[in-house]
């Protein structure tokens, strides 16, 4: 198996895992959201990364004792910025549903996350053979999360979502979910631009597919900041501390699951751009935000949010999603330029 395939591989398990890690928090009744949504920033954002990047970095201190504080800074200021995108994923996920909540998070996400690093970054590669593909890739991204938001809008007047109320609930959720889709970005432009990171963890004793815990910690660590801010408001304002009784075990179970599915997704993301190609996260990201969308779409299907739409939305969704998959053996073909 080539460099390629093996990104490719570890893309498409991080995509379903990520696609995925919302799921439990359907099963987790008796707690609010924000109980729920503390739990998991608990164990994905402040208790994995330490852990993960102590034992999968030598001479971890070492690695941030050599890093410029700029540098430290610039990564931790990327965090805190996705941080609070996380907030709004959250919220848009009650507001208007898993799947139409990924196709506009991850498509603006797709657009932002890869253009940026590459203007900045590589601007020489735009007008190249690999750049036209990826920026092709993007396009059919684009243009499969807009197909896959059309349907979510159909489906919203299918199940009468239109009244006054509700219309008001489902028009915030999808500007939450669009202003999500520029933070969310931040999480791969902090693995972008902290590259000197990398370095100076494989110069440490780090493999390659390794290195990039040395940036998840410091940047999840200040993401975790907002979402506990936000937690403890909610709790505090609703009165919901008390439900953390309600549930025992299974609900911090749940709140696990959905931790270990989402970090090990990151994990999975950051050594699979190792494998990429001279691109790495400005090729690989792109791919990440497809394969997530179509393995979301899959899964709000299955778990009946397009059961009473109708047969017109769920045609329209499944375009989308076949509109994506195009845009996957696009990039993938690019990826085996590069590599």
């Amino acid at each position: 198996m080539n460099q390629t395939s093996i990104g490719l591989s570890l893309l498409i398990l991080a995509g379903v895992m990520n696609a995925s890690f919302t799921l439990p928090m359907k099963f987790t009744r008796r707690w609010a959201w924000e109980n729920t949504w503390l739990a998991w920033t608990i164990f994905a954002l402040i208790i994995l990364p330490p852990v993960v990047a102590v034992f999968t970095v030598p001479q971890l201190a070492d690695v941030y004792h050599a890093a410029s504080s700029s540098l430290l800074l610039r990564i931790a200021g990327f965090g805190f910025g996705w941080g609070i995108a996380q907030v709004f994923f959250g919220l848009a996920v009650e507001s208007i549903g898993i799947a139409l909540t990924f196709s506009l998070v991850l498509g603006t996400s797709a657009a932002v996350g890869t253009l940026l690093p590459l203007l900045r970054l590589h601007p020489e590669r735009l007008h190249t053979t690999s750049g036209h593909g990826l920026l092709a890739g993007v396009f059919f991204v684009l243009v499969g999360v807009a197909i896959c938001a059309v349907a979510g809008r159909y489906r919203e007047h299918a199940l009468r979502l239109s009244l006054a109320a509700e219309h008001k609930r489902s028009t915030w959720g999808l500007l939450l979910a669009i202003l999500c889709g520029f933070g969310a970005s931040f999480v791969n432009l902090g693995l972008a631009f902290g590259a000197p990171l990398l370095s100076d963890a494989q110069r440490h004793g780090a493999s390659i597919m390794s290195s990039a815990n040395s940036v998840w910690f410091p940047l999840l660590l200040a993401g975790s900041i907002p979402n506990i801010l936000y937690c403890v408001y909610l709790l505090r304002r609703n009165r919901t501390t008390p439900r953390f009784s309600n549930g025992g075990f299974t609900h911090w179970f749940l709140a696990l699951a959905m931790a270990v599915l989402w970090f090990g997704s990151t994990l999975l993301y950051g050594a699979s751009t190792s494998h990429l190609g001279s691109l790495g996260p400005i090729l690989g990201w792109p791919l990440f935000m497809s394969l997530i969308v179509i393995t979301a779409s899959m899964l709000g299907i299955l778990t009946g949010e397009w059961k009473h739409a109708g047969r017109k939305p769920l045609l329209i969704q499944l375009g989308g999603v076949a509109v994506l998959v195009a845009a996957v053996f696009i990039l993938a073909a690019t990826s085996s330029t590069l590599s």
